[in-house]
């Protein structure tokens, strides 16, 4: 595998700066308050209770995050934690206690370069860092590596660092590898990552060259100085593979978890490894071991115990000839087998123990799996890669967002358990073979697989992870058969009602602060059994796994055991939400569905559609089940349904908003066709919105949306004026929702609009990635300039549904 990245990806000098720096700090205008001041008082008073309590509130608006402009791609699998890392190098944001972040840049966890002559001098050690040196630690170290001379490269699940060192003719690339393949779900689970290191020595002398990696227990908290470590030294090795390396046992928040770092051993290579050092010293003692002769002076101790440590591996490749090269394999593994959620209530086993858990050092044998098979995940990698990058008719920018914001998956708080209990679920449960999945909504949104939002999201997974998206699904199914009658007082009007309602579909599977997958339904805000949207997610969803799969007698299994919780579902949708019977369901005047402070009344474009949507999916569904009389049922109430959905809404244009007589009944909205976009992703043929009617509202939203907004530069905005200004009727309806322009963009797509859908979707791309530096924690919604809302948000994933129109596109096309 060569070293060098490839032609596309997300790319910066290390010492970059962005042109735009936004915060949360968006003030609601004068004409939204009197809306928002009955729920901001209710949250006031909710917020406090919570922080008596000693919990974090599920939403803190009252300490929204600020971006740090750092990120780049992170590291680990699926669902067992991940590690930030910053463009700098840094490591950061750690994500490995189930739904939190620690948001630390920790100063001990580097790489250092040590270069000495042909003789054995040392002429040169510098930590590979373009970061100051710290004021209270590690000062002994070189640090604050020219900037200008490194440069990073991201195209998750890998990332390039590049560093020049012109005073010795030095060329370091460092390749950073995570095990994110596509329908691999044994690797895709693991807590790893590996480092490759290929150093050049472009000079006319033989050097000597060595790559220290050095990292420390914890996660930066505070509770790490409080923490008892065992720190102590391995080996493995296997058909011909070795590594040596250091764990470091601890606890964190009160679960076991073990890093490991290692290295290859290789001919023609040195490996010495540091069993501890204080990683709040001055650093002298690793800095000036390493200066000495590029090795750790290893000592007679395996083994020590104490607070607060670190530790070191060095590879010394001795006498590189001019012109020559060497390379260098470093692993991190973190093995946190077993954990629990604040509630305490269940302790969960992490997916990835299936396959390692029965060995008697865990992250020993990771390290050296890791190490032995980073290679084949490469090539996987690139394999699935490979046709996305090579496709000359896809832009470039395109080819760096379509991986990287994928980031999602593992670094949104994902967890993947072994399903307990498996003898309890039928035999045909993907959940017995493939465990129990969920993600957040997002860093700052911390509520598990919030489902209206998912929808968006849900074409990453159902495309590359398959059988993680049928597990959600079952895990949702049953949660739509059961009830908590525990009352809850919503902030939005103060109303009182059950928390989970029989025979709906929750908006999510719970808060970490509690107890996810026992305690579903954490939103606090609205009363989620009268949300007009999620019942037709559910079917909608369901089908379109079906349509996308491999249609095999497993996928038709895994339908049938939704359909039961499906016709509930819409059966009870129908019967509370269509007041005069014509097929059609209304919404209530408040926020009903997921655009949560925007209200629609009667019927709306947005809910309208997607329920028109859902009832065709019905009718496909109830063909493969072999219910025609169902089939009839869903066929009656769909063709009134079409009747008033286009003599309610249609203006001839567009569709309006909704059907009342406010003052925003006629906004354009971008997201009106949402159910058109199902259908499409799913193949349904039948037209269900007339095809002139549907290409006329594209083509309005792509002229007011997204041209008249923001000079046509930052994707579409939620909601416009017929006259062409921003609809401020609520802070949602003049925002961007980043996952809901990919969307809009894949449904421009399935309709021809191919270059509308690419000038649509780059907008969000360059403003998130290239102006404000969001990447890697792309938020939920931008406003036109200073603001954005909700940092690490799941629905961005939705751009996986681009590629998914591109290929039915390019499969359309070449089928004839």
């Amino acid at each position: 595998m060569s070293s060098l990245p490839p032609a596309y990806g997300w790319k910066v000098k290390m010492n970059h700066v962005f042109s735009e720096k936004r915060n949360q700090n968006f003030k609601p205008r004068l004409k939204q308050i009197p809306k928002l001041l009955p729920l901001g008082l209710r949250y006031l008073a909710y917020y406090g209770k919570a922080i008596a309590g000693g919990r974090q509130p599920l939403m803190d608006y009252w300490h929204m995050l600020t971006g740090k402009q750092i990120y780049g791609v992170p590291i680990g699998g699926i669902g067992c934690g991940t590690i930030g890392r910053g463009f700098k190098g840094e490591f950061c944001r750690y994500q490995l206690r189930p739904g939190f972040y620690e948001y630390h840049v920790i100063d001990a966890n580097q790489f250092i370069i040590t270069i000495q002559d042909a003789d054995g001098k040392t002429i040169y050690q510098q930590v590979l860092s373009p970061r100051k040196k710290p004021r209270n630690r590690l000062s002994s170290w070189s640090w604050a590596f020219p900037g200008e001379n490194a440069h990073y490269h991201g195209l998750y699940p890998r990332a390039w660092m590049t560093y020049d060192i012109p005073e010795h003719n030095i060329r370091l690339v460092c390749r950073q590898v995570s095990p994110v393949i596509p329908h691999n779900y044994k690797d895709s689970s693991l807590p790893a990552a590996v480092f490759v290191w290929t150093i050049e020595n472009n000079s006319k002398e033989v050097k000597n060259v060595s790559i220290t990696f050095t990292f420390k227990s914890g996660t930066g908290d505070k509770d790490d100085r409080s923490s008892v470590c065992c720190s102590e030294f391995y080996e493995r090795k296997n058909d011909g593979n070795e590594v040596s390396g250091v764990l470091i046992q601890q606890q964190l928040k009160g679960m076991p978890c073990t890093y490991g770092i290692s290295a290859s051993r290789k001919e023609k290579t040195n490996v010495s490894r540091c069993l501890s050092f204080d990683p709040n010293g001055n650093g002298s003692d690793v800095w000036n071991d390493l200066l000495e002769d590029g090795r750790f002076t290893e000592g007679d101790e395996t083994k020590r115990n104490s607070y607060e440590t670190a530790c070191g591996i060095c590879v010394n490749c001795p006498t590189i000839p001019a012109g020559g090269s060497a390379e260098v394999e470093f692993s991190l593994v973190w093995d946190m087998p077993k954990v629990n959620f604040t509630g305490k209530g269940c302790t969960y086993t992490r997916f990835y123990t299936k396959y390692f858990g029965k060995e008697e050092s865990p992250s020993a044998a990771l390290s050296l799996y890791a190490l032995s098979n980073y290679k084949r995940w490469e090539e996987e990698i690139k394999k699935w890669q490979e046709p996305v990058l090579n496709d000359k008719e896809l832009p470039d920018w395109y080819k760096s967002a379509i991986f990287n914001e994928l980031y999602f998956v593992s670094d949104g708080g994902s967890v993947w358990f072994i399903m307990e209990d498996c003898d309890k679920l039928s035999p045909h449960d993907v959940r017995k073979e493939y465990g129990r999945f969920s993600y957040l909504e997002g860093h700052e949104y911390r509520m598990y697989t919030s489902y209206d939002v998912h929808f968006y999201a849900s074409f990453a997974l159902s495309l590359l992870w398959p059988k993680l998206q049928l597990s959600l699904q079952r895990e949702i199914c049953d949660v739509v058969l059961s009830e908590n009658s525990a009352m809850y007082k919503f902030l939005f009007d103060g109303k009182v009602a059950f928390r989970k309602v029989k025979n709906t579909v929750p908006h999510d599977l719970g808060d970490p602060e509690e107890e996810p997958f026992l305690l579903p339904n954490a939103y606090p805000i609205h009363d989620v059994s009268e949300w007009r949207d999620l019942s037709s997610k559910f079917v909608l969803q369901a089908y379109r796994d079906y349509a996308v799969g491999e249609k095999g007698p497993a996928d038709l299994e895994h339908l049938r055991a939704l359909w039961t919780a499906a016709k509930l579902v819409m059966e009870r949708t129908l019967s509370r939400f269509d007041a005069d019977g014509d097929g059609l369901i209304e919404n209530g005047g408040f926020p009903d569905q997921t655009y949560d402070s925007w209200t629609m009344e009667g019927p709306s474009a947005y809910c309208g559609s997607l329920w028109l949507a859902a009832l065709q999916c019905m009718i496909e569904m109830s063909k493969l089940m072999g219910e025609s009389d169902e089939g009839d049922k869903y066929l009656s109430a769909l063709e009134k349904a079409q009747q008033a959905f286009e003599t309610k809404l249609w203006n001839g244009k567009y569709y309006n908003f909704d059907s009342s007589k406010s003052s925003h009944s006629n906004s354009i909205m971008s997201d009106q066709l949402c159910g058109q976009w199902y259908l499409r992703s799913s193949g349904v043929t039948k037209e269900v919105f007339p095809h002139d009617h549907v290409v006329s509202a594209l083509k309005t939203i792509y002229e007011f949306n997204v041209l008249k907004f923001a000079n046509g530069s930052m994707g579409a905005v939620n909601g416009m004026t017929p006259d062409g200004h921003v609809d401020i009727y609520t802070i949602q309806s003049e925002e961007v929702w980043t996952g809901v322009v990919y969307a809009l963009a894949s449904l421009m797509m399935h309709e021809g609009m191919v270059e509308e859908a690419f000038k649509t979707a780059e907008g969000i791309y360059r403003t998130v990635y290239e102006q404000i530096g969001m990447g890697f924690e792309t938020p939920e919604a931008l406003y036109e300039k200073k603001f954005y809302r909700a940092i690490g948000y799941m629905r961005p994933l939705s751009i996986w549904s681009i590629q998914h129109a591109w290929e039915k596109r390019k499969s359309a096309g070449d089928a004839k």
